[in-house]
């Protein structure tokens, strides 16, 4: 077999996090391209417009706190990624844009019939910082900071009591309750931890 021609496409980071430093002998081999870090204004622009597409199909007061509820997630993700260092213990603490994305993609997942006010939509956002954030972190003490932290963004950004939105003991959205052949899209609030653990035993 003879290959001709060919083009290598390779993606790096800086070193850290798990990446090595990679040695001159191998980068010499490739033309480097690089480019520094996105502006957080220039990040809630991208992420605000496409949040913004999706929930045009709201109602209006959900509409208007669109670029609010995306500029948290950066709040959040900024705070995380400056106090929740990575350690030897902790070493896959290390956060990127990556996790803002699966934070929007998760708001953008539910639909008008079951996201219709601003206390359901506070817990659905509540649910997607929990499932990226909150369950990547191994002890009680970073659980608790981040649990306080998103409480006090509930109480900023939807003028909610922290008890108001969270008002069961867990807060759980999941798109397989409706069966099988449900559309992977809608995601729906589960209530009862008792329904969630049936659905699942059907399975």
């Amino acid at each position: 077999m003879k290959l001709e021609c060919i083009t290598l496409l390779a993606a790096m980071g800086p070193p850290g996090g798990g990446r090595s430093n990679i040695t001159g002998r191998c980068v010499r081999h490739f033309n480097v391209l690089a480019y520094p870090e996105l502006d957080k204004d220039i990040i809630s622009q991208i992420f605000t417009k496409l949040t913004k597409n999706f929930y045009k199909r709201y109602a209006t007061n959900i509409q208007a706190i669109v670029p609010q509820l995306v500029d948290s997630v950066l709040e959040v993700y900024y705070l995380v990624r400056r106090d929740l260092l990575p350690t030897p213990s902790k070493s896959h603490y290390t956060f990127n844009l990556r996790d803002i994305y699966r934070v929007c993609m998760g708001l953008c997942s539910s639909t008008p019939k079951y996201c219709n006010d601003l206390p359901v939509l506070a817990k659905l956002w509540f649910n997607e910082n929990m499932r990226v954030f909150h369950d990547r972190l191994t002890t009680e003490q970073d659980r608790d900071y981040l649990k306080n932290t998103l409480g006090s963004f509930i109480e900023k950004l939807f003028q909610l009591k922290k008890e108001e939105a969270l008002d069961i003991e867990r807060i759980i959205w999941a798109d397989f309750l409706a069966g099988r052949e449900a559309d992977p899209r809608i995601y729906a609030p589960v209530t009862d931890i008792g329904l969630f653990i049936g659905k699942m035993d059907a399975f």
